[in-house]
């Protein structure tokens, strides 16, 4: 059986959960020789579907857990059938997708969810997310503003660079090559800072499985309502203390279905607990047997990698822009340590893109344009050939042709960056995503 249609044993998303069935048919990946980057899981409390009447007998496991209204607030809404989703990115970024088919009528309705977040209400919740919370431990949440306060110091190097050439009137003296130069060089550290934070998180990634979900039976109506359990969640972007003292996660007991909390026995708590107390702490560097046998095989962490590789060579331009350095060395010198670094740092951003594309797609020829992570690799694609175009065409800089499109180059490449970062902003808080049942699910 090809790789990305099972996974290993020890690898294998939410192993630890027995109540968890995974959908085989559904586990895929883009490539057959890397690891699955989807897969399906259902409930087995809701194979058979949500009971029809409520056992009394059974206590609550707590106050708070009792259901007793069988209908949806304003955030819910009633489903026909529920499923979960993990996806490679989602894991490391400590995302929960939950995938649910909008119930026709009420007589159909046996789940009470949350509301799809790909409406424009919930969208503009996420975005005001962004102004409000500010998880700084959480890695990708750094990651994501790390990237855009880079994207936005490339965009203040393309006014910089490209002003100039569009209004001459606008020019300042040492614009190019002070207000250029510097931008670039802070730039491109920052993009540096970013991609070291991005291999954090890809080593990091919550190998055990995070459900992130409680099931709650409704006293009256026989429903099952699903409410994101912020409490439970295992993965390290909720520790605070990943980067300073003790890295490491608070175990998450995975609920079951009981009378009206989801909540296993004694038997599976314990399993559940040790085993995700084992799972995953926090670490700077994988063990080589795990980079060799996983990490290698993993399309998201050779995204990964192939950013910090371009980032550090990118870094040289960098350096190089600086004033007193770039405005004193020949053009061979220019040539071989200012240009060169641009074009080949910028073809690793490109493969870094295309590769965290490929990361959320079913198949290596569809696009996934439901998926935020998609649109994230797609902007990073385009900023990446935007930055390799101005490196190719800066050797031929005395002409003001191509000195003309290796500005404006830089100038539209920096702004699909911050595109592309403003979405992963969006995407790093949206730790519960709810989507609609699509046709291959």
């Amino acid at each position: 059986m090809p790789r990305n249609k099972q996974f290993v044993a020890s690898h294998e998303p939410l192993r630890s959960h027995e109540k968890l069935k995974i959908r085989h048919e559904l586990t895929t990946g883009a490539f057959s020789f890397l690891n699955p980057t989807r897969a399906h899981y259902t409930h087995t409390s809701l194979l058979n579907g949500p009971p029809n009447d409520t056992k009394a007998s059974e206590p609550a496991t707590s106050t708070t857990d009792v259901e007793k209204s069988p209908l949806p607030n304003k955030d819910e809404e009633l489903a026909s059938d529920i499923s979960f989703k993990w996806r490679s990115r989602d894991n490391r970024k400590g995302r929960h997708a939950l995938v649910i088919q909008p119930a026709s009528d009420d007589s159909s309705a046996g789940y009470i969810t949350p509301k799809s977040t790909s409406t424009l209400h919930a969208t503009a919740v996420g975005i005001w997310a962004m102004f409000t919370q500010y998880p700084y431990w959480d890695v990708s949440y750094l990651v994501a503003t790390v990237f855009t306060l880079g994207s936005v110091i490339w965009c203040i190097n393309g006014f910089f660079s490209f002003l100039p050439l569009v209004q001459p009137n606008s020019e300042f003296p040492t614009e190019i090559a002070y207000g250029g130069g510097i931008t670039a060089f802070i730039g491109a550290t920052v993009f540096e800072i970013g991609s070291v934070l991005l291999m954090f998180e890809a080593v990091n990634e919550n190998r055990a499985g995070c459900f992130g979900w409680a099931l709650e039976q409704v006293l009256e109506g026989g429903r099952m309502r699903l409410r994101p359990d912020l409490d439970g969640c295992n993965h390290h972007h909720t520790n605070k203390k990943n980067f300073v003292g003790k890295g490491s996660i608070k175990p998450s007991v995975m609920p079951s279905s009981s009378a009206s909390s989801d909540s296993d026995g004694d038997h599976s708590h314990d399993k559940a607990h040790t085993s995700s107390a084992k799972a995953r702490t926090w670490q700077w560097f994988p063990a080589t047997h795990e980079l060799t046998t996983h990490y290698l095989r993993d399309i998201g962490f050779l995204a990964c990698l192939s950013q910090l590789f371009g980032a550090s060579v990118f870094w040289i331009s960098g350096l190089t822009a600086l004033p007193g350095i770039n405005n004193v060395m020949s053009q061979g010198l220019l040539d071989g340590i200012y240009w060169t670094p641009q074009v080949v740092g910028g073809m690793g951003f490109v493969v870094s893109g295309i590769l965290f594309m490929l990361e959320t797609q079913r198949k290596w020829y569809i696009p996934a344009f439901k998926v935020l992570g998609w649109h994230i690799g797609f902007w990073n694609l385009i900023g990446a050939l935007g930055f390799t175009l101005c490196g190719a065409l800066g050797p031929d800089y005395l002409n003001s042709g191509a000195e003309y499109q290796a500005s404006l180059a830089t100038f539209w490449g920096s702004w699909a960056f911050l595109i592309g970062s403003l979405i992963q902003w969006y995407e790093c808080l949206d730790t519960h995503p709810v989507e609609e049942k699509g046709k291959d699910e």
